[in-house]
């Protein structure tokens, strides 16, 4: 599996744009922010976006180094700790989008707040998830 590739690519994605939207807010959107007092939830999904980036990255890693090692010792349980790893990834990356996106639109009043607002704390919910199931990984 490519899985480790896939996990590369996300941290790349939600890092390079976790910096640029936080330029963005700390720039272009400030005035906006400010107004809205919603500077500080930018704030927040910024950090966040960018934390999860980082862990993803590692889990690229860790995941590799888990289907190096299958590859070596084709009989042994790590087949399960790999598939367990990559969905660790996945299930920060889904989470980091929903929670870190539904607060970048709450902050700029975008999109349908009915939507917009149980996404949060379910994008929450995954991340939680993602971060128990390395620690079962």
């Amino acid at each position: 599996s490519n899985g480790d590739d896939i996990l590369r690519m996300i941290a790349a994605v939600l890092g390079s744009s976790g910096v640029a939207l936080g330029a963005i807010g700390a720039h272009a959107f400030k005035e906006t922010l400010t107004k809205r007092g919603t500077a500080a939830s930018w704030q927040t999904a910024t950090m966040y976006q960018l934390f999860h980036a980082t862990a993803i990255l590692g889990l690229s890693s860790t995941l590799s180094a888990k289907q190096n090692s299958r590859q070596i010792a084709a009989k042994t349980n790590s087949s399960n700790s790999a598939d367990m790893v990559f969905l660790a990834g996945k299930l920060l990356s889904i989470g980091t989008v929903m929670f870190s996106g539904s607060i970048y639109c709450l902050a700029l009043n975008v999109g349908p707040k009915a939507v917009l607002g149980p996404t949060t704390p379910l994008g929450g919910l995954m991340m939680i998830g993602g971060w128990i199931v390395v620690g079962l990984s």
